[in-house]
């Protein structure tokens, strides 16, 4: 797979706050992979009763932010996807935060969250496996912004890692 070598052409600015968290020097492929062993990490640090924490009114509790990595991970799997098979599609963006209240994500148990998560990740790895360099590197829209599917796929360890960050300043979990 190919280094991270982004162009400010394949994806929106936005992202850039996750893209400064992951190296810049690693192969896809060995990013997600690592990136998901450094949060399966994390989780091994939460016990069962912690899930309903939150560490201030109106923030997620800790279920809700382990549901909402493995949406958004699903989401850009998706995205990456249809960019590969379909170069130059325009796809919507979606609401997060009216995501995390549909989940039931309370009614989740932690090793629950630990086995989608790891299933979810895994699929992923897979699939960015199985893209050529020019479907790694096809683009559409996404939510309005020119997007690459292999873009997508660095987005996706960063925003991890930004949730890993948050997880231990804000969770105090570490």
């Amino acid at each position: 797979m190919i280094a991270k070598n982004l162009t400010s052409d394949e994806y929106n600015a936005y992202y850039d706050r996750y893209l400064q968290k992951i190296p810049g020097n690693l192969e896809l492929g060995i990013l997600l992979l690592e990136n998901k062993e450094e949060f399966l990490g994390l989780l091994k640090k939460i016990k069962p009763e912690d899930l309903t924490y939150s560490y201030a009114e109106g923030k997620w509790t800790i279920a809700e932010v382990i549901q909402h990595l493995i949406d958004v991970e699903r989401i850009f799997q998706y995205r990456s996807l249809t960019l590969a098979r379909e170069p130059g599609i325009k796809l919507p963006g979606f609401d997060h935060d009216a995501y995390v209240p549909a989940s039931s994500a309370k009614n989740r148990s932690l090793k629950s969250f630990k086995k989608e998560f790891k299933a979810v990740r895994n699929a992923g790895i897979s699939l960015y496996q199985s893209f050529s360099k020019e479907m790694l590197e096809s683009q559409g829209f996404v939510s309005g912004s020119s997007t690459s599917c292999r873009a997508l796929g660095f987005i996706t360890a960063g925003h991890t890692k930004h949730h890993i960050e948050i997880f231990k300043e804000k969770y105090h979990i570490s």
